[in-house]
């Protein structure tokens, strides 16, 4: 064994001793304890489901995935390929291609009036590897990870494959699902490491005002270790007006991690790229946790990023523009089933209504005790895929996707209000 006070273990195994290693077997079907400790993503198993169900002949219409159901725009694909045809398929940077990351942070002076240097940009292969990096860099065993309920599945996951704390601040409807300041501030204290939060949210499609962002800061300012992951991957898919960041708030931008990324707003969920803007300790400590688990992100997503970024945000109004109409359409058949209780979304492409007036009802075989409950009956009896909302931080609600067309939401919407008005 050889070990200092500041460097890992090592075993040596001499030649014998390894050879001896070898012809033992190890246990089969063990896996590590981290993974025992971690559910599966809520919503990749339900479209798991879903598709398992179809595959069997089932006609299910599918609301679990946050995916438009957009094409990528001709520009962008042409950048790709022009990158495939100028042989751009080497290993780029961990960081991702120098041009790329000024051409985001322009985007990021231009958008959200942030400056970052091209150093304080990483570039990931997702928005979620850039959450996944910025929590491993960050957060030690025993920190706490505060979290406004309801949040995005992965948060509560990441902070756990950390060794940190999650602390869940709950909220209802009736507050538009949000928390106040007062809340955040009885939360926080000299454990807490991080407050992560997205806005517009993912799955209530709530707007945190610049108000309420300024409020927060109050609370987080009190503490000087405390730091926030500002989640801005809805930001152009906004029907109350721009998103305030929070690194855009006095006293914020040392504290704040800006991330955002291409997949929804461009329709671009298969390209795999994420970005954040940060301070330069932290870009450079998520540099160095991505350098030892993916390396640097796809060369030719990288160059249709480029020019997604570079474009002027109007490219996307009509996108935008229909995911409003589909809103407003689901909101009124949402509305009029009876039980649900449902709010507009200002952004995003999610209803969360609650529908804890089902608890304790049965059709006769089924008795609804939790919203994992209800998903699975409205998959099983209805075959409509919804997410359960204690993925979410919250057991009163469901997820439902409307990133689909006018002709399936309505077609749903018929299916849950039959299959519910079962439940007596």
């Amino acid at each position: 064994m050889f070990a200092d006070n500041t460097g890992p273990v090592y075993r040596c195994i001499p030649g014998d001793a390894q050879a001896m290693e070898k012809t033992i077997s190890p246990a089969q079907g063990k896996v590590s304890r981290l993974l025992e400790n971690l559910n599966e993503s809520a919503t990749l198993a339900m479209a798991r489901m879903s598709r398992e169900l179809s595959a069997k002949g089932v006609d299910v219409v599918s609301l679990s995935l946050g995916e438009p159901d957009f094409d990528t725009p001709s520009f962008i694909k042409e950048a790709a390929i022009s990158a495939l045809e100028n042989n751009i398929t080497h290993y780029p940077p961990v960081n991702g291609f120098l041009n790329v990351r000024e051409s985001i942070a322009k985007k990021f002076e231009r958008d959200n009036g942030l400056h970052y240097t091209p150093e304080q940009i990483v570039i990931s292969t997702g928005a979620k590897q850039s959450i996944a990096n910025t929590i491993l860099a960050l957060v030690n065993p025993g920190d706490e990870v505060v979290m406004p309920a309801p949040f995005w599945v992965s948060y509560a996951e990441l902070v756990k494959m950390a060794g940190g704390i999650p602390v869940v601040l709950p909220s209802d409807i009736s507050s538009g699902y949000k928390v106040s300041a007062a809340q955040l501030g009885a939360a926080l204290n000299s454990r807490t490491r991080l407050v992560i939060y997205s806005s517009p949210c993912n799955p209530t499609g709530s707007v945190f005002s610049r108000s309420e962002l300024e409020a927060f800061a109050a609370e987080i300012l009190r503490y000087p270790e405390l730091y926030v992951v500002s989640d801005e991957i809805y930001e152009l898919i906004n029907f109350s007006g721009k998103s305030p960041s929070m690194a855009a708030v006095p006293g914020m931008y040392e504290r704040t991690i800006t991330v955002n990324g291409v997949s929804k707003a461009f329709a671009m969920t298969g390209w795999r790229i994420g970005y954040i803007g940060a301070p330069r300790w932290i870009a450079d400590a998520c540099t160095k946790m991505q350098g030892q688990i993916t390396s640097g992100p796809n060369t030719i997503a990288q160059m249709a990023t480029r020019a997604a970024v570079e474009a002027d945000p109007a490219v996307v109004e009509g996108m935008v523009n229909t995911f409003r109409n589909r809103r407003d359409l689901m909101y009124r058949e949402l509305s009029g089933v009876d039980g649900l209780r449902v709010n507009l979304p200002e952004g995003a492409f999610y209803f969360f209504p609650d529908i804890s007036a089902y608890f304790g009802k049965s059709d006769g075989q089924t008795v609804i005790h939790n919203a994992t409950d209800l998903s699975m009956y409205l998959l099983q009896q209805a075959h409509v895929a919804v997410v359960t909302g204690e993925a979410f931080g919250d057991e009163r609600c469901i997820r439902i996707s409307y990133a689909t067309s006018e002709a399936k939401l309505l077609e749903s919407a018929r299916r849950i209000k039959q299959g519910l008005s079962a439940l007596k």
